[in-house]
């Protein structure tokens, strides 16, 4: 399909937003306007195309990111629907990793929401450009301008909206596209009949002043337009389109426009946009990587010509075909038959069948060229943010990094038979998911399985059960600790000598520890000068040290923020060895950590609870009981929205109690932040075997 379509005229997009704001339903007009289907899929009756998972139609909520690729314009569309909900953050993560360009979709009474800020801090930090498209302009309370300013205030952004809307909330029927000076009204209930008239006679003079506005704020972006501005010259339709392009490109500006996808009002609109303002692989800089072999920057520029170099950025299994590896190709290209090497791995891995997604539906092709998106078959080495490569032109792209989960549970299988089905289950969901981890708890001998949220897990359980057909009993949410030191220890002087038949073993290494930066986990410098220590066993040092820090002091947690610096040391030419040093390195940390005055930290979550003012009082209440520290509350549309950070611990089964608090009315979301110490009398009952660490 590529081939048809020269590069310039391809668009990797994804649309994100926060939980609710209509990302699928918008993402099910794109496929019915530009052809895809022939009925559109509606969210509450459980019938979208990219909202394929039982799970998903029966929550009404997009839980993995799903690939559907579509026409418009003569140009090729990828395009990406991410789930809002926080726990599901790593399918965010991953698809904004490879694409191009974002719609970011905001509820217009809603304005900016918690989630909305960040997904666009993770656009931030991937630099994507995005446009913003203001949907549900047909609900009571909708406000288009509202909305911008939120956009400019809360995420910092420089919106500038290029459409004006005719009618508020239910009289909303259509837009004045502000570039081209005319109204667009949809006549019809599928929004197929689009006409474009002259602007509205009782509009005229608010549409000339946001037009005005569009001008000056367009040609800021621009110097040569900014002169032109400034000296009173016209500027042409064309110059406008041209520079906000570029702007948007730039990461000077994004482009705002409005619409109720629901009412099949605006979403052509918003597809021309993404064709008109969002970068094709071309307007995007070459993807630079290390060369495996020698660690030197290779730059690799978006052409089917150029050597192969491709990211793998998701795993799927499917019941039917197996493993699917999700793929983008940034350079070269990918045939079927053909022979590539796992860079990251250095394992060479032969191309099967190559396949177009639809959403859960697929097509086969033959080959895949730069700047496309496509998924791969049986893949047997290959996993989550790993490089596909030319053989002979070895590259390594920069890997994705996901948040670690901060819940656990734990799981048993009800029968033997279940046993082994469950472990072959776990597996292949951990290899999905980057953000689910399996682990045996030592102590209990008990499977724990960790991910971002209870929803994140209640959903993985969900689908141990159905797709893999693993009946298993389920623990009470855990909150995952973790251990940290609270004072500097300035010299750990560690001596591990072993004298055995034959070469006995000889390891002395001296090192300094000290609390680190919060979220920094373990911080390891080498700062042994004089050859004290051989280099070769700096790094069995570190792996002892890092080894050690998965297991405290305390109570067994992992540890974090702790900074290690290895200064001196010596070794025996004879005894002195890699595993000697590895031992070393551990008992030397354990012994720091037990010298640094060891604590318990827990997970604070950042928390946004939205109510009506009459529960005002009741809810502020509760999350005092809760060891809530309020950070503010803003006034919005006939509710409060009141911002605070909460222990993990203390927020299980809130949606429950706050439904009951507000008479269902009340809604949240919460966010992993930090990790904080617990208070000395919480961290005891933690201790005790109170999981959560929670008074009873």
């Amino acid at each position: 399909m590529p081939g048809k379509y020269p590069l310039e005229k391809v668009r990797n997009i994804g649309i994100i937003a926060h939980i609710d704001a209509g990302k699928t339903t918008t993402t099910e007009r794109v496929l019915f306007y530009t052809g895809k289907t022939h009925r559109i899929g509606s969210v509450d009756e459980g019938t979208t195309v990219t909202d394929w998972m039982a799970q998903e139609r029966e929550r009404g909520i997009t839980i993995v990111s799903a690939a559907v690729t579509a026409e418009w314009r003569d140009h090729l569309i990828n395009l990406i629907d991410t789930p809002g909900h926080i726990d599901f953050t790593a399918e965010v993560q991953r698809s904004l990793r490879v694409l191009d360009g974002g719609v970011v979709v905001f509820d217009a009474v809603q304005g900016v929401e918690p989630q909305s800020e960040t997904v666009w801090r993770q656009a931030d930090r991937y630099a994507v450009p995005r446009i913003c498209f203001i949907n549900k302009m047909d609900r009571v309370g909708a406000d288009f301008y509202r909305s911008v300013a939120s956009i400019k205030e809360r995420l910092g952004a420089n919106p500038i909206p290029i459409q004006y809307p005719i009618g508020r909330e239910a009289g909303f029927r259509g837009v004045v596209d502000l570039l081209e000076n005319e109204a667009v009204v949809w006549s019809d209930d599928m929004g197929t009949n689009m006409e474009r008239l002259p602007v509205p006679a009782e509009l005229a003079a608010e549409v000339a002043e946001a037009r005005a506005k569009v001008v000056e704020a367009v040609a800021e972006t621009d110097d040569a337009l900014t002169l032109k501005y400034l000296e009173g010259h016209e500027i042409s339709t064309e110059e406008l389109r041209a520079a906000l392009r570029r702007a948007v490109i730039a990461n000077q500006c994004t482009a705002v426009l409005c619409g109720s996808s629901l009412r099949n009002k605006g979403v052509q609109l918003m597809l021309d946009a993404v064709v008109a303002f969002l970068p094709s692989p071309l307007d995007i800089p070459p993807v630079t990587g290390a060369n495996p072999n020698t660690g030197e920057v290779v730059v690799r520029p978006p052409d089917p010509k150029a050597p192969l170099a491709a990211l793998v950025f998701k795993i799927v299994s499917d019941p039917y075909v197996g493993r699917l590896a999700y793929f983008r190709v940034y350079s070269g290209k990918i045939s079927s038959g053909t022979t590539i090497l796992n860079s990251t791995k250095g394992k060479r891995e032969r191309i099967g069948r190559l396949i177009r997604m639809y959403a859960d539906r697929r097509e086969e092709i033959e080959e895949v060229e730069a700047g496309d998106i496509a998924a791969v078959l049986a893949l047997k080495d290959t996993f989550t943010g790993e490089t596909l490569t030319d053989p002979a032109n070895p590259v390594v792209l920069e890997a994705i990094t996901f948040p670690d989960p901060v819940i656990s549970v734990a799981v048993e299988p009800r029968t033997t038979a279940d046993q082994e089905k469950m472990g072959e289950a776990l597996r292949k969901l951990a290899e999905e998911d980057p953000t689910f981890h399996v682990q045996s708890d030592e102590a209990t001998g008990q499977t724990l399985i960790k991910g971002m949220g209870e929803l994140h897990l209640e959903v993985l359980v969900d689908r141990m059960l159905r797709e893999f057909r693993v009946q298993a009993n389920i623990g009470r949410p855990r909150v995952a600790y973790r251990e940290s030191i609270t004072r500097a220890v300035p010299k750990v002087d560690l001596k591990f000598a072993k004298q055995t038949g034959g070469h006995g073993q000889y390891a002395h290494v001296i090192l300094a520890m000290e609390p680190g930066a919060p979220g920094t986990g373990i911080v390891f410098e080498n700062n042994v000068v004089g050859g004290k220590i051989p280099k070769e066993f700096i790094g069995p040092t570190e792996k002892g040290i890092r080894e050690a820090a998965e297991s405290g002091v305390v109570g067994g947690y992992p540890v974090t923020d702790v900074k290690v610096s290895l200064y001196d040391g010596s070794a025996h030419e004879v005894d002195s060895n890699e595993m000697a040093f590895k031992t070393a390195g551990s008992m030397a940390f354990k012994e720091g950590m037990s010298r640094g005055g060891p604590v318990l930290q827990e997970p604070i979550m950042k928390v946004e609870v939205t109510v009506p003012e009459e529960f005002m009082g009741d809810v502020l209440g509760d999350l005092a009981a809760r060891r809530a520290s309020i950070e503010g509350m803003e006034p919005r549309q006939n509710v409060q929205a009141i911002r605070a950070m909460v222990p993990l611990a203390e927020m299980f089964g809130y949606a429950t109690d706050l439904r009951s608090a507000t008479q269902g009315r009340g809604v949240y979301t919460m966010e992993f932040h930090h990790y904080q110490q617990l208070p000395p009398n919480l961290a005891e009952e933690a201790l005790k075997g109170n999981p959560n660490g929670r008074r009873k």
